[in-house]
């Protein structure tokens, strides 16, 4: 049997429960400060925005978002229910889905060293098209190669961000 007081403790936490996003929010900005305030720097490398910077206004921002949804939470504050008009909330969320795309992206991540971005990009888009109920089979190949070209393209010769090219790197 459970006391009064605990089922009164659950339903404070049950009415509460967005102090847990806050909660975690504030957990994740502490890890991106505590990273960014122990980053080395070479000084004599970084222009008038070190590395540094963009970290501490993300982990600054994500506890000011924390402390101010908490605040919200603790003076009665509550979001609002989904209402979105294509979410059937009354439906069971469609795992298969979900594991596919998270088997497709685990293949890229494993597959971008030995096959190169511009190939393993192109089976990660056409593969999150086929997850996502696409069954185009004489497009969506196509449309996920070309994707993968452009991105990688315009990654590692126009911004000079350097993409593992694999065995097409003497092509590209």
């Amino acid at each position: 049997m459970t006391t009064p007081l605990a089922r009164s403790r659950r339903a404070w936490l049950r009415e509460h429960s967005e102090l847990g996003v806050g909660l975690l929010l504030a957990v994740i900005g502490v890890l991106v400060l505590t990273d960014a305030l122990t980053m080395n720097v070479d000084t004599g490398q970084r222009g008038p925005v070190g590395p540094r910077t963009v970290p501490l206004v993300v982990g600054g921002g994500l506890l000011a978002v924390a402390v101010l949804l908490t605040v919200d939470v603790l003076r009665g504050g509550r979001g609002e229910a989904e209402t979105g008009e294509d979410i059937d909330l009354s439906e069971p969320s469609d795992w298969r889905t979900v594991l596919l795309l998270a088997g497709v992206f685990l293949a890229g991540a494993v597959l971008i060293g030995p096959l190169g971005f511009p190939i393993a990009g192109a089976l990660l888009f056409w593969g999150s098209a086929y997850a996502l109920g696409s069954r185009r089979a004489d497009r969506d190949p196509l449309i996920a190669a070309v994707l993968s070209l452009v991105t990688y393209v315009v990654f590692n010769n126009l911004l000079g961000v350097p993409l593992p090219g694999g065995p097409l790197m003497g092509v590209l």
